[in-house]
């Protein structure tokens, strides 16, 4: 446990913020990929694991001078050296047509796709807007039995997919949609990478189920199974209805002329 004070006193020389990130546990949030960055560059980032902390939050906007800002919204300035930022700005530019496709493959489960600089090990994460709810308030406000609807549809979170260019995931997909941005696997591995970052950031799924489907055809890819081999293989329950032969077959064509 530590206080505000004691955390300001211990910034860094070039910090101008108070870093804090919310959610369900401390375990939660201590493995959670928006800290990622803020670990590598030294800062202390305060976890807020009470409820409470939410509320709290929405009117505690500074502390003696210091914003408080929340890792997992939008507008988090690592203020990196010149080279990093202009490293940075040539991977927007190279990423571009990537994170477009993206963008159009999820519609509108996502409001942008754009590249980052806050996550190190994990391939994207979904940021909320910096004045709607964060991810751990939209699930505090589900759970609440009395919960304001008309209040959900302007302050549930508006996503933004931030990608890590630096990523041998992300670095692969732009490889493998520069070849074919119609390819189904590419499209297979954004909605897995959608999914994945959903939970990674504090999201429930939406359909788990379809989830659950692309988890086992990236599985049957793993494997090496063809699923057009597997329909050939496996017995055909339901078959088309087809003229009867034989026989019978003209036996019941027979009658059929004499009923005509």
């Amino acid at each position: 446990m530590t206080s505000l004070k004691d955390y300001v006193s211990r910034m860094p020389e070039g910090q101008k913020d108070i870093f804090f990130i919310t959610g369900e546990s401390r375990q939660s949030v201590a493995n959670s990929p928006f800290i990622e960055g803020l670990k590598k560059k030294g800062y202390e980032v305060l976890y807020m694991v009470d409820p409470i902390d939410e509320y709290v939050i929405q009117q505690l906007k500074e502390y003696d001078g210091k914003k408080l800002k929340n890792c997992t919204k939008e507008g988090l300035d690592l203020e990196g050296s010149e080279d990093a930022k202009k490293k940075l700005e040539e991977q927007k530019a190279a990423y571009a047509n990537l994170c477009t496709l993206i963008k159009e493959v999820l519609g509108d489960k996502v409001e942008k796709v754009v590249v980052g600089s806050r996550i190190e090990e994990s391939p994207c994460v979904l940021v909320t807007g910096e004045y709607g709810w964060s991810a751990n308030m939209e699930r505090i406000m589900k759970a609440q039995a009395l919960r304001d609807a008309s209040m959900s549809t302007y302050m549930i979170s508006k996503k933004t997919m931030e990608l890590n260019p630096n990523h041998p995931i992300v670095v692969e997909l732009k490889k493998k949609s520069d070849a074919d941005k119609n390819d189904k696997t590419v499209k297979d591995l954004i909605w897995l990478l959608f999914d994945t970052s959903l939970l990674t950031s504090g999201f429930s799924l939406d359909e788990p189920t379809g989830f659950a489907n692309r988890i086992h055809r990236m599985i049957k890819l793993g494997l090496s199974i063809d699923d057009d081999k597997i329909e050939e293989e496996m017995p055909n329950l339901v078959k088309e209805d087809k003229p009867a032969t034989g026989v019978a077959g003209e036996n019941v064509a027979n009658k059929m002329e004499d009923v005509d």
